[in-house]
């Protein structure tokens, strides 16, 4: 995108009309490599002569998954994709990744084999400076979470897994706007499609990443975990271990976190209010007390207490 112009100042552009120009191209990531390479090679001048171009612009139009179409061939288009994926040309992995997305959506068994290899290459492309390419991959994740969701987390996939949920929140956390907003939404459907607590499991220790932007991600998202879990998932994973971790993000240094752990505080609460054998307020002060340091109970206990 041109850089805005100064007011004190008006550009003079003089355009050799001798020679066909160029014309931007946009190019939907659902497109095919040939239809691509053919809008990228030639253009029409006015008076109808086709033209060769050797700059031509590439601009992705990202295809949502309700306007992706179920492939024709699906059984042969499988042999080849994982190439396609491995390409070393970044239209072609985009067009593969594309591909991935309609196997999840409408041939899902057809893509289990391949899962694995799928994931890592969608962990590949997220680290890729080409932001296109980036942002394809982050749509390609959030479609993969919905359709398989924890089959993820299991033994055969789940190391390929913790590098995307790596690659996702460091991707939701940078300066690129569309880029991070895209691996939010990721994030989101990552929470909704899967059974919270071995997902908690999962998201507990980047809570203490180094990075307080990746620290503020992970929160958001384990706070949208205990916000879906019942008394006793909570009691599985373990009411102190929770509680001194929102306690720990209650001091971060980002308002983010300070506000997710305020969620997973809430829903602690609740949880234990919810219990009729419970005396209410005096056990969660009790509970809070003997779990965590003077200074970090009195600042949680400021979170539910009436006002």
């Amino acid at each position: 995108m041109s850089s805005p112009q100064s007011n004190d100042a008006v550009p003079v552009t003089v355009t050799d009309t001798s020679q066909p120009q160029p014309i931007p191209r946009k190019i939907p990531v659902a497109a095919t490599v040939d239809e691509i390479k053919q809008m990228t090679e030639t253009h029409h001048n006015g008076n109808g002569v086709a033209a060769t171009t050797t700059s031509t612009e590439v601009v992705i139009d990202y295809v949502l998954s309700a306007d992706l179409k179920p492939i024709l061939d699906p059984t042969a288009k499988i042999q080849g994709l994982v190439e396609e994926m491995e390409s070393k040309d970044w239209i072609t992995v985009c067009d593969s990744l594309n591909d991935a997305r309609r196997f999840a959506l409408f041939h899902s068994v057809l893509l289990i084999p391949v899962l694995e290899k799928v994931v890592l290459v969608l962990v590949k492309a997220m680290k890729n400076p080409r932001s296109a390419l980036c942002k394809t991959s982050i749509m390609a994740s959030a479609d993969v979470f919905v359709v398989y969701g924890d089959c993820l987390l299991e033994d055969e996939f789940s190391k390929a897994f913790d590098q995307l949920l790596l690659q996702l929140l460091l991707k939701a956390s940078q300066d690129k706007r569309f880029v991070c907003e895209e691996a939010e939404k990721s994030l989101d459907a990552m929470v909704q499609s899967f059974l919270a607590l071995p997902l908690l499991h999962k998201l507990k220790a980047h809570a203490r990443h180094t990075n307080p932007r990746v620290r503020a991600k992970a929160a958001t998202s384990i706070s949208n975990c205990v916000k879906k879990m019942k008394p006793e998932e909570l009691n599985e994973f373990g009411p102190a271990s929770l509680v001194r971790m929102a306690a720990d993000l209650l001091n971060d240094r980002l308002p983010e976190a300070r506000e997710a752990a305020r969620g997973i505080v809430i829903s602690l609460y609740e949880s234990f209010i919810s219990d009729p054998e419970i005396e209410k307020q005096e056990s969660w002060q009790n509970f809070c007390e003997s779990n965590l340091p003077a200074l970090h109970a009195q600042s949680t206990l400021k979170i539910t207490s009436p006002q």
